[in-house]
């Protein structure tokens, strides 16, 4: 067994007003304005986040994404000595540039070194998909082109077929080409796909803001997921020590409790 990393405890939040049930760290990109808000709504009464923003001075966002990896380790020392049960890297793209053995390896290394889960956005979708018995899925993609590509490739790569593709973009001159992104932007994207021979929908990138479409795809032909409420649905049986099966990941897919609080939440 893993030992936790000095000076931090591997388990007792009973003493946390806010996390009597379980605390994730959560690593977000720098100008990210959705995982907060998204894990805020997802995160069911008694479990709590702390989070550390991943920062980079590189102009462009792949160059970024690839320091937000080597990052990793200077950030999670942010927590200090916070009784943290998972750690949530909420970062999907990233993934999809070190590839899937590198990210196999990091994941190894933090978690056997802290002594505490280390779960990757990417990972939480792959295990998602696996519960479900998925292999033919569509993606909703708010990446620019190489970005785009690299996630075709990952994807492929973890044995998964990409049958088809709904590629959605945000205003040049936004803050953000994805974080500016609204809500009706997945909504469209996923409008726009067949999803008759189909096993799951991914709508891709933790800034994408999602949770309105799967909402409304509830109940659908296919399941729709997106790279937040997987990572919190993983997370969360990290810090239960729960299995990623079918029947945990069912009341995430239908909304069940997130939704009410989604609804409030726009309603505001």
């Amino acid at each position: 067994m893993a030992r936790a990393a000095a000076g931090r405890p591997m388990s007792g939040t009973a003493g946390l007003a806010y996390a009597p049930k379980g605390l994730i760290g959560v690593l977000t990109p720098q100008a990210n304005t959705t995982v907060e808000p998204e894990f805020a709504i997802l995160m069911p009464p008694g479990y709590g986040m702390i989070a550390a923003r991943l920062t980079s001075d590189k102009p462009g966002i792949d160059a970024r994404l690839i320091d937000y990896v080597a990052a990793i380790e200077r950030k999670l020392g942010e927590f200090a000595n916070a009784p943290v049960g998972a750690f949530a890297f909420a970062c999907t793209g990233a993934s999809y540039l070190i590839g899937p053995e590198r990210e196999a390896e990091t994941v190894a290394d933090i978690s056997a070194r802290h002594g505490i889960p280390f779960i990757t956005a990417a990972d939480a979708i792959a295990d998602a998909l696996a519960a479900l018995g998925a292999n033919r899925i569509a993606i909703v993609s708010p990446y620019h082109d190489s970005l785009h590509a690299s996630a075709l490739e990952y994807w492929a790569a973890r044995g998964f077929a990409t049958a088809q593709v709904a590629r959605i973009t945000g205003a040049d001159a936004a803050f953000h080409p994805i974080y500016a992104l609204g809500a009706a932007a997945s909504a469209e994207g996923l409008g726009r796909l067949d999803t008759g021979a189909l096993d799951a929908v991914v709508m891709l990138g933790t800034g994408l803001p999602s949770l309105p479409a799967i909402l409304s795809a509830s109940g659908g032909p296919v399941p729709v997921l997106s790279s937040n409420l997987c990572l919190m649905w993983r997370s969360l049986l990290a810090v239960d020590g729960g299995a990623p099966d079918r029947d945990s990941l069912a009341p995430w897919l239908a909304g069940t409790g997130w939704g009410a609080r989604l609804k409030a939440q726009m309603a505001g």
